[in-house]
């Protein structure tokens, strides 16, 4: 029986990075890494596993019951995020934590703070895994890769464990929005699904952004600076210029439950010509629409300034919220709610700032709200999770599948 910390360690070693610029599926070849020694893996442990061509593991362990219940499945992606590295990851480990600050010993002068980051006296006394400062962690889905292979692992050394049919599944590219857009719901196999990819312990998801990316060309005209009077358009400034025009109060550091955003993500450009990558994110449908409207409109009064052509602007839709396609079977979200009192922990129903599989797969007809998986200030170098969520999520699997079966 390896331990859950030591599983969730030799995941993290593996570079799994997605990359938003490739077209292939997988986008890059390093996630096959892991999602190969998750299939050899599940076969080690007796269960038929299978990995295809588009960077999907999918396995079933048979019911031991006699009664005929649901198939459960368990899903989470293995790519980490292209916002910072994700290449020779060296956590950490803390044990006892005391509540002070927490050195990245790999980056001097970088540390974890209680001032800046309060959560973390929430779990004093537990022991926690960061990184040291140079690279993200990896919790963000590693852990709910580690919580679920620890739970498979479980019931294969206890065959007094009473269960229907379980599908894990895991899979590659969430990060860039593409984690499912490929994935085969009949084969897969199951009537209702979790993904293991939420943030602190409790935390329960049914409903998440409606979601689209925008990228912003501006042509500009380089003219020598000396001579640019009434020559010179600046690619750069114009850009800026209709960032500005988007709303203050509807950037990411100044919203928080409900409210929607635009997130200029990149920028890069010259003189002559520049790029503006955003992310647009609502709750409500209608006010997404609106959004989109707006960076239309936007694009519009560059072009009425400065000319036709000026600005142009492509439109992405990314995925749905997953509300109106759970909702109807909410008996997902009640067992998910006992599976976590009958672990100690207290339940945490919120909206997902964010996105998730089970967003694209609820639309698939695969209703598969999000379950924590403990981690916390995913994407950059603070990324941090204490061992006893990796317990307690595992457990919370565990308790989900034995409720079904009863």
């Amino acid at each position: 029986m390896e331990k859950i910390l030591d599983r969730f360690l030799r995941y993290v070693s593996i570079d799994t990075q997605s990359d938003e610029n490739s077209e292939s599926q997988p986008s890059t070849a390093r996630q096959l890494d892991l999602l190969r020694l998750l299939r050899d893996e599940l076969a080690a442990m007796g269960i038929n596993a299978t990995l295809d061509e588009y960077g999907y593991v999918m396995a079933t362990i048979p019911a031991n019951c006699d009664k005929v219940v649901p198939r459960i499945g368990f899903i989470a992606h293995v790519d980490t995020s292209p916002d910072a590295s994700g290449a020779n990851v060296r956590p950490q480990i803390i044990p006892d934590y005391d509540g002070g600050d927490i050195a990245l010993k790999g980056a001097p002068g970088l540390e974890l703070s209680p001032a800046d980051f309060p959560e973390l006296l929430a779990h004093k006394g537990e022991t926690l895994i960061t990184t040291d400062g140079t690279t993200l962690l990896g919790a963000d889905d590693k852990a709910g890769v580690a919580e679920i292979m620890d739970a498979v692992q479980y019931i294969v050394a206890h065959p007094e464990f009473k269960h229907g049919p379980v599908q894990i599944g895991f899979t590659p590219d969430e990060e860039i929005g593409r984690g499912v857009v490929k994935f085969d719901v009949e084969r897969f196999g199951a009537d209702y699904a979790y993904t293991m990819d939420g943030g602190e312990v409790g935390e329960l998801e049914f409903e998440n952004f409606n979601a689209a990316s925008a990228t912003v060309h501006i042509q500009g005209r380089n003219v020598h600076p000396g001579y640019a009077k009434g020559k010179m358009r600046n690619a750069i400034r114009i850009g800026m210029e209709l960032n500005a025009m988007l709303p203050e109060d509807q950037k990411p550091e100044n919203t928080e439950g409900y409210e929607g955003f635009f997130h200029i993500i990149s920028f890069s450009g010259t003189v002559e010509e520049a790029d503006f990558s955003y992310i647009l994110r609502e709750h409500d449908l209608g006010k997404h629409e609106a959004q989109k409207a707006l960076m239309q409109q936007c694009v519009d009064a560059i072009n009425a300034k400065y000319g036709a052509g000026t600005a142009t602007v492509q439109i992405k839709h990314q995925y749905y919220n997953m509300r109106k396609m759970v909702e109807p079977h909410y008996h997902v979200v009640e067992k998910a709610v006992r599976a976590m009192e009958m672990a100690g922990i207290k339940p945490h129903i919120q909206p997902i700032r964010g996105g998730t599989d089970g967003a694209n797969l609820s639309y698939m007809g695969l209703p598969c709200p999000n379950i924590f998986a403990g981690g916390l200030n995913f994407h950059g170098r603070m990324e941090w999770i204490p061992l006893e969520s990796l317990e307690k999520a595992s457990q919370v699997i565990l308790n989900i599948i034995s409720l079904y079966a009863e």
